[in-house]
């Protein structure tokens, strides 16, 4: 086993950059690896995770980090052990999938199509895939609301001694985070509750959804992020990974499995979404995939 790092998943850090690097990550589900002391201890936007190389090894490492968590305050109650146990042999014949349609967002080409063509290795694995999706309805405004909030308590007096020394972004959250207003926030949260509603019912006629991690293809590393998609100016410096925040507002269980390689040979990552808490099928079906295509075994070219 070669676990990589973990870390924390807000808007998808333990989705993106695997997604970018042909590896592994997993956004577990909220309370599945306890948080460590934190005065936002009720806060389940952001969640702790692992990235390895394949999925096997992703699995075990959450075995690990997911241990006992009497500290907090929305552990799921469920130590880590379990994930240390075999992901081969299930079976998957008759196990509804839902294929993406376009969410509304703009894609690159390259991605959108190259995640659209593995219904056909789904398909191989005995799934029934119908192209379909919840609504989102929303899920931008919650989530962006609810960053503002966060990113404002943890760098709001930072920033009043440290001006100069945090980057624009942290500027623009926090002075967002500031102008919210107590009814904005219950009104988001509302709003966030329906939209996990609608999940939930969609994900109990489908066990799994499917759609890319984001919606570009790896950028330079001097981009500070992709200005526009497909014609699509970009409002701001995540909406590229819109694909992926979209699942952090409702808390769903997602996995970032590589799937295929663009004509230039850049890494393009799988998102596998499934049902509230079902951390553990996440897992199996992104290990049957991974064994069906082997796509993860190949390594990008060093350009």
């Amino acid at each position: 086993m070669v676990p990589l790092a973990d870390g924390s998943d807000m808007g998808g850090s333990l989705r993106n950059p695997p997604n970018f690097c042909n590896v592994v990550g997993i956004r577990p589900s909220p309370g599945r690896v306890p948080n460590p002391p934190t005065n936002l201890g009720w806060f389940t936007l952001s969640v702790d995770g692992p990235v390895a190389r394949n999925v096997a090894d992703c699995a075990f490492f959450l075995s690990v980090l997911g241990g006992v968590g009497r500290g907090s305050a929305v552990w799921v109650g469920q130590p880590g052990g379990q994930f240390a146990n075999s992901l081969a042999g299930r079976d998957f014949k008759g196990v509804r999938v839902a294929m993406f349609k376009d969410l509304g967002l703009p894609w690159e080409p390259a991605v959108r199509d190259a995640v659209k063509a593995q219904r056909n290795v789904f398909e191989a694995l005995g799934c029934v895939v119908e192209e379909a999706e919840p609504d989102f309805k929303d899920a931008n405004e919650c989530f962006l609301m609810w960053r503002h909030w966060s990113v404002e308590l943890g760098f709001g007096d930072i920033l009043e001694a440290n001006a100069d020394k945090l980057n624009e972004y942290v500027h623009w959250h926090v002075q967002e985070g500031r102008k919210l207003t107590g009814p904005q926030l219950s009104r988001a949260e509302a709003k966030r509750t329906e939209l996990y509603q609608r999940v939930r019912q969609f994900m109990e006629k489908y066990e799994f959804f499917l759609l890319p991690v984001n919606q570009v293809l790896p950028f330079n590393v001097k981009t500070h992020y992709p200005a526009e998609i497909a014609g699509v100016k970009m409002e701001n410096y995540i909406a590229w990974m819109k694909s992926a925040y979209y699942i952090s507002a409702v808390g769903n269980p997602a996995m970032s499995v590589p799937c295929a390689f663009s004509k230039g040979g850049l890494p393009i990552g799988l998102q596998i979404v499934g049902r509230h808490n079902d951390d553990w099928g996440v897992l199996q079906m992104g290990y049957a995939f991974e064994q069906a295509t082997n796509v993860a075994s190949q390594r990008p070219p060093i350009v």
